[in-house]
């Protein structure tokens, strides 16, 4: 029986620009175990930071829905919403521009006490936030200080320690290593997986980095202009790649050895549009394989079994040896 948590169905969002609409975010279908992880990545402006947003209720989706433990939390009214929201947290891709600056350590990290009203007495705050400090690796000493004061690192763990702070279930980690140093890196996804662990944290784990995603995740969700082309558990993915776009990411993930050659595939041709985006498959422009009908038709998503989806005309046609 699966463990099921959370279920997203037919999730868009549009924004209203000058010379259209765009479909940052257009029909993403997916579910997320309890106490695993969705990697979700993507070269920039594929829409997987929006489709965080969305799961974190920071924005409101423009069509479909996101089952949250059963509810659909996109139909909650705003004192329902509150309520779910300290289930839900998110990490943010830059960890100084995240923290308010005018406030210490200790003060970033109460925040979400005072905005839910969590603790009575400063008593049982302290202990809390302190406790949250220690668990992240931030020695005490530091409560007073000031974000700047903090190297990337330390400031990651207090963005870490204010969204773990009110005991959460689901957290959307929006690239939290990509802004630090690689080996700060290592320190901050060992940290997550630690957690993970402990206290059974759900995550969605939004990335551009193949080699990152790939030491975190359980599932793979790879996206191209707002869309899902394939969705895979890690090993399948990494193993048996199907879209041409996913075969290109794995392609370009550098070889830790000096004068290893490596076959690429290399991306030509403009990339589509995804302001009013035309019938197609929108990879299209860039594909070696594409035929006419990849221009004038979507692609359906094909199902292999074993949790691996993709969108690719190749693979429902069972051309993918072409």
């Amino acid at each position: 029986m699966s463990d099921e948590y959370i279920r997203v169905e037919g999730l868009k969002k549009y924004f209203k620009v000058s010379s259209g609409t765009l479909h940052a975010v257009d029909g993403l279908d997916f579910t997320i175990e309890k106490g695993k992880t969705i990697g979700i990545v993507g070269e920039s402006g594929c829409g997987k930071s929006t489709a965080g947003r969305l799961m974190s209720m920071l924005l409101e989706p423009t069509a479909g829905s996101v089952f949250f433990d059963g509810c659909d939390i996109t139909k909650l009214k705003k004192k329902e919403k509150l309520a779910y929201r300290r289930r839900i947290q998110m990490i943010f891709q830059d960890p100084y521009s995240s923290l308010d600056p005018r406030n210490t350590i200790y003060e970033n990290i109460a925040e979400p006490f005072y905005i839910h009203n969590f603790f009575q007495s400063k008593a049982e705050r302290d202990e809390k936030i302190f406790g949250m400090m220690e668990l992240v690796g931030l020695a005490e000493r530091f409560a007073d200080s000031y974000p700047h004061e903090m190297d990337g690192g330390r400031r990651q763990r207090i963005g870490i320690a204010r969204a773990l702070a009110l005991n959460p279930e689901f957290i959307v980690c929006d690239e939290p290593v990509s802004a630090l140093d690689v080996s700060i890196q290592a320190q901050i996804l060992n940290l997550l997986k630690k957690l993970q662990k402990d206290f059974n944290y759900t995550y969605m784990f939004i990335t551009h980095d193949m080699s990152v995603v790939k030491h975190v995740s359980d599932d793979i969700l790879v996206m191209y202009l707002g869309q899902m082309v394939e969705k895979a558990p890690s090993k399948v993915l990494f193993t048996s790649a199907m879209h041409p776009y996913t075969q290109a990411l794995l392609l370009a993930i550098p070889v830790p050895k000096i004068g290893a050659k490596k076959e690429r595939i290399l991306l030509e041709g403009e990339i589509s549009s995804p302001i009013d985006p035309k019938p197609g498959c929108r990879f299209a422009a860039r594909c070696r394989y594409a035929t006419e009908r990849c221009h004038r038709e979507d692609p359906p998503i094909t199902d292999l079994g074993e949790g691996h989806f993709v969108r690719c005309f190749r693979v429902c046609d069972g051309n993918q040896n072409i």
